[in-house]
């Protein structure tokens, strides 16, 4: 089963980076390669997800652009609206920013951090009662993928959220980022044909959830490069990108999401 046209996705974590004056830097280099050689909304959507504290100095940058390019958050709280919640930034506060945008599920977030299946559902209620596009992320570790448990993991985490989203949410509301574990940061790709078959069942465990499941972007991570995003591009059932380390630098961030609006 592959995906109908989906518009594809090209999203930059930026994890606990940069300082602000490389905010500044990037975000008026990245606009003037846009200028230089465009990438329309139509052919792909373009977001980044910087630190909490960046926000909107990002969100304000973006706003100058000719285009749009969304602002993600990296996180959101497990409670909701606002209360005595040291350290944490809800959904409602998110969108009172006017942010539209939350990863959840990051494997950093659930290894370093202890989010488990519980918070997760927590966290996307949250995001989508607040009105938010939620990048759910998935993926296995190396021992579970050589002990041939990748697509049963990778299952059970999408199946872990099918309770709290609603029917139409799925296609409006939810992007699926596939993330190998191993190959986060570790300069390890899955190859084109490894990535289009994890999709192509993520897809397949969809349509045991949704009707929808043809309309649901589903993004590869992992280590994704200027060098590889052309093979990555090229199959039908990976919708664009969440892209770690490589999105640090503005005009490699440019090139990757110049091949997937090629690929459109």
């Amino acid at each position: 089963m592959s995906a109908l046209t989906i518009v594809p996705w090209v999203i930059g974590n930026w994890k606990m980076n940069p300082t602000g004056e490389n905010v500044q830097t990037w975000t008026e280099q990245f606009n003037q390669l846009l200028q230089q050689q465009p990438i329309s909304n139509e052919s792909c959507h373009l977001a980044v997800a910087p630190t909490f504290i960046a926000l909107s100095q990002v969100q304000h940058a973006f706003s100058q652009y000719n285009r749009t390019v969304h602002t993600v958050a990296q996180d959101v709280s497990r409670f909701p609206a606002t209360g005595a919640y040291t350290g944490e930034v809800s959904a409602d506060l998110l969108k009172d920013s006017h942010i539209q945008h939350v990863l959840i599920g990051h494997s950093e977030r659930r290894e370093l951090l202890g989010d488990h299946s519980e918070i997760l559902r927590a966290k996307l209620t949250n995001a989508l009662n607040a009105g938010l596009t939620v990048i759910y992320c998935v993926g296995e570790s190396l021992t579970q993928r050589e002990n041939g448990q990748a697509e049963q993991v990778v299952l059970q985490q999408v199946q872990d959220i099918a309770s709290v989203v609603a029917p139409d949410q799925w296609a409006s509301n939810i992007v699926i980022a596939y993330e190998p574990i191993w190959a986060i940061g570790t300069g390890k790709t899955a190859s084109a044909a490894d990535a289009q078959a994890i999709h192509e069942k993520i897809r397949e465990g969809l349509s045991q959830i949704t009707d929808s499941s043809a309309k649901v972007a589903i993004l590869y991570g992992g280590s994704v490069k200027p060098e590889n995003a052309k093979e990555f591009a090229a199959c039908p059932d990976v919708n664009g990108a969440l892209v770690g380390g490589a999105s640090l630098n503005a005009e490699s961030f440019y090139h990757i999401a110049a091949a997937f609006a090629q690929s459109n």
